[in-house]
């Protein structure tokens, strides 16, 4: 209290406000335990994370989890090869406003204080009241006053025109390059209490001045004032997505996408160079015009690092960074910034510290699945459990953004994946007259990996048509080359194609064993099972898959196929749906769709869901065909005299040939004539059916004509057939 002796030793003073008004040492008795810091502190090595990155139970719109995969112990084997070549804002999916460039000396803050619910120890991060002073719990001494005020000059060319931020080194100034004419930004390497010490940082951040890239702020020099060393940056004009989110509120999903996918390139390139950003948060990314930076280098450092000081941001950083930060634990950052930029995320550094909000609690999230499920992979508690890379986040993220775009603006903007072909069906050629049935085969096959080395042999077994023989010649390769995982799993593969289940169970299961993040092994323990005719089970595979490929369709694609085989009507729907509004190029999805949807008895909806296919797909006459079928069907419910209007013109419209088209034709006035002479339907004057009045007379005509027509394309017995049934269905007449 006020007039006690100060307990430093050695000092005369007495307590005023707490604090001794001789040497600035907080009184010993006032302080309490410190509260958790709210911004960039170094991180305590070796703390554990006070909850699980993944909440418990379903978590998704499709009622499921990420499986738990590996063992104490376990390691992750990496199979990412590929590189995102999408460099645009946006990647062209959507047009962002640019951000008009500002005065720089208007960012200059005229009373440069820190709040103090933003002071907190360097040392212990207790809670401090004085602007400077000696920390009362650990004596740390500290200050957040600025060291460097207007018209200083730094280095004999670094003329400072003001303090612009506080961040976790200290404060963070406006200069002018006297010798270059160029406005730059000095942020403190060191808060030291010796020149020698400053003179040590400075040598040790020379590294930074390497760092080249277009969304990384420019390092231009290391400077020293007495016992501070200083990085000269870049100047940045804009706003940072910081203060962009504190003026809107949570911004729009694809906008937020954006933004991350453009900075993640910037990840990518300092992992390369064997660095970590450390600190990533929305407060350190700034928008300029068209484009997004990356501002502030301070906490970066080399990824073998063991001694240095650790910066982080509580809420922002994963369990495991006080340990040593890692690039998987940057992707951790960039999760949580970009759940950040979507959402209000209450008790963000407490109870959400490590976890996000369910879909029952955030709305977006139930919007957009495959959004929630890059971000669960991105926090994921375990750090083998996320994205292997930034190139790799950055493809999957760009995929969430195809999506968004498409869900949220009906503008199709397709992409090529790096992990899948395209559908099958959509390469299929004929069968127009064919139902497209539920099948496995048409599924995108899932690309190799072409690290392999067996790479060149597999792709070559893959060619043979014979099954049995492209089995034998795998299976060769896999003893020649025992550390090809892709002989292996190819092997597998091939075994379930030719009924050998077992077998090929047993082989993926193994390699499952040894790898199990592995999602290429997932997909073909899915696609035995479908093979084998267990959806249910297949269903589980392709779940995984999608929580590790959450931008990629072709896991939606399976997954719903499997759902609709197993019965999971509903999830098959919002698959299939998610897929072919998103890139119709995806034919399975939109049959899959009409079907279920038809199974549901909405016809006019299935109907509908065939119109997705496009012209330019070979499929499309197929399509149509599929819709005059589903027009007609009355399994479950009788058409009504528009839908048989509707298909009779639409079979009017096709160019068939003329089997086909009498083929067709006959189906619809057979369907046309059941229903009628069952009393389903009335007869009416007014609805055409092919031309013909919808009575019972005038459609079997119709319908002998059809079955005489095709009986002259054919012979023999298939002739005669037909013959007889013109004969059978023709009307009674007097001659």
């Amino acid at each position: 209290m006020n007039g006690d002796r100060c307990q430093q030793t050695g000092c005369t003073g007495t307590i005023q406000d707490g604090y001794c008004d001789l040497c600035g040492h907080a009184d010993n008795k006032s302080q309490k335990a410190a509260a958790a810091p709210s911004g960039s502190v170094p991180s305590v090595r070796g703390s554990a994370p006070t909850s699980s990155g993944v909440p418990s139970g379903p978590i998704t719109g499709t009622g499921s989890s990420p499986m738990s995969r590996g063992g104490k112990g376990s390691r992750r084997t990496s199979h990412s090869s590929t590189r995102t070549s999408r460099k645009q804002l946006g990647a062209g999916l959507l047009t962002l406003p640019d951000l008009p460039s500002a005065d720089p000396e208007k960012a200059v803050m005229a009373d440069p204080k820190v709040p103090e619910r933003k002071r907190f120890c360097p040392g212990c991060n207790g809670p401090l009241k004085r602007e400077a002073g000696f920390c009362g719990k650990c004596g740390q001494k500290y200050s957040f006053l600025p060291t460097l005020h207007p018209g200083d000059v730094v280095a004999g060319q670094y003329e400072v025109k003001g303090a612009i931020a506080f961040g976790g080194l200290g404060w963070i100034y406006l200069g002018f390059d006297k010798l270059l004419s160029r406005y730059v930004v000095m942020k403190g390497l060191l808060n030291a209490n010796d020149e020698a010490s400053a003179a040590v940082a400075v040598a040790e951040r020379q590294f930074l001045a390497a760092v080249k890239h277009p969304n990384i702020v420019g390092i231009y020099n290391f400077v020293q004032r007495g016992a501070e060393g200083f990085i000269v940056m870049e100047y940045v004009g804009g706003k940072t997505l910081k203060q962009i989110r504190q003026e809107r509120g949570p911004l729009p999903v694809a906008e937020s996408i954006a933004y991350i996918h453009r900075i993640l390139p910037a990840f990518a390139y300092l992992h390369q160079m064997g660095l970590v950003y450390c600190d990533f948060k929305p407060d350190n990314v700034m928008l300029e015009k068209d484009d997004v930076k990356l501002i502030d280098m301070g906490g970066v450092r080399r990824i073998d690092d063991t001694k240095g000081d650790i910066y982080g941001t509580v809420g922002y950083s994963a369990p495991e960074a006080g340990e040593g930060p890692t690039p998987v634990s940057d992707l951790y950052t960039v999760g949580r910034s970009l759940a950040v930029l979507l959402t209000d995320i209450h008790g963000f550094s407490s109870d959400h510290r490590y976890t996000l909000p369910s879909p029952q609690e955030e709305p977006r999230f139930a919007q957009h699945e495959s959004l929630y499920r890059c971000l669960l992979k991105a926090t994921a508690e375990n750090p083998d459990d996320r994205f292997e890379s930034a190139d790799e986040m950055t493809e999957q993220i760009l995929g969430v953004l195809r999506e968004v775009v498409a869900l949220e603006s009906g503008t199709i903007r397709p992409g090529s994946s790096l992990y899948f072909s395209g559908d099958l069906l959509a390469f299929e050629s004929g069968n127009e007259m064919e139902p497209v049935k539920p099948e496995y085969r048409y599924l995108p096959m899932a690309a190799m990996n072409t690290t392999d080395p067996a790479f060149q042999g597999v792709s070559n077994a893959n060619m043979l048509p014979d099954l049995r023989k492209r089995a034998t010649a795998l299976n060769a390769i896999s003893g020649k080359s025992p550390k090809s995982r892709e002989a292996r799993i190819r092997l597998a593969d091939t075994l379930a194609e030719i009924g050998k289940h077992d077998d090929a169970e047993k082989m993926l299961a193994a390699l499952a064993q040894e790898d199990p993040w592995d999602w290429r092994v997932l997909w073909f323990q899915g696609r035995g099972r479908l093979i084998r005719g267990d959806a249910a089970g297949a269903q589980k595979f392709f779940d995984q898959v999608y929580f590790d490929l959450p931008g990629e369709l072709a896991p939606k694609l399976a997954l719903g196929l499997a759902a609709e085989l197993a019965g999971h009507f509903d999830l098959a729907l919002k698959m299939y749906d998610l897929v072919s509004r998103t890139d119709p190029a995806f034919v399975s999805a939109a049959f899959g769709l009409s079907r279920c949807l038809l199974l549901k008895g909405d016809r006019a909806a299935a109907v509908q869901a065939l119109d997705r296919i496009p012209q330019s797909s070979s499929q499309y006459l197929r399509a149509r065909i599929e819709a005059i079928r589903t027009l007609i069907r009355h399994d479950h419910q009788p058409p009504s005299n528009i839908d048989l209007a509707q298909a009779s013109a639409l079979a009017e419209s096709l160019s068939l040939n003329g089997a086909d088209r009498y083929r067709l034709a006959g189906q619809i006035l057979t369907a046309a004539l059941t229903l009628l002479t069952s009393g389903r339907l009335q007869p009416s004057a007014q609805v055409k059916i092919l031309g013909r009045p919808l009575n019972e007379t005038q459609l079997r005509f119709g319908l002998e004509e059809c079955f005489r027509s095709t009986a002259r394309l054919l012979a023999g017995e298939a002739r005669i057939d037909l013959v007889d049934r013109a004969n059978a269905v023709r009307p009674r007449t007097v001659f």
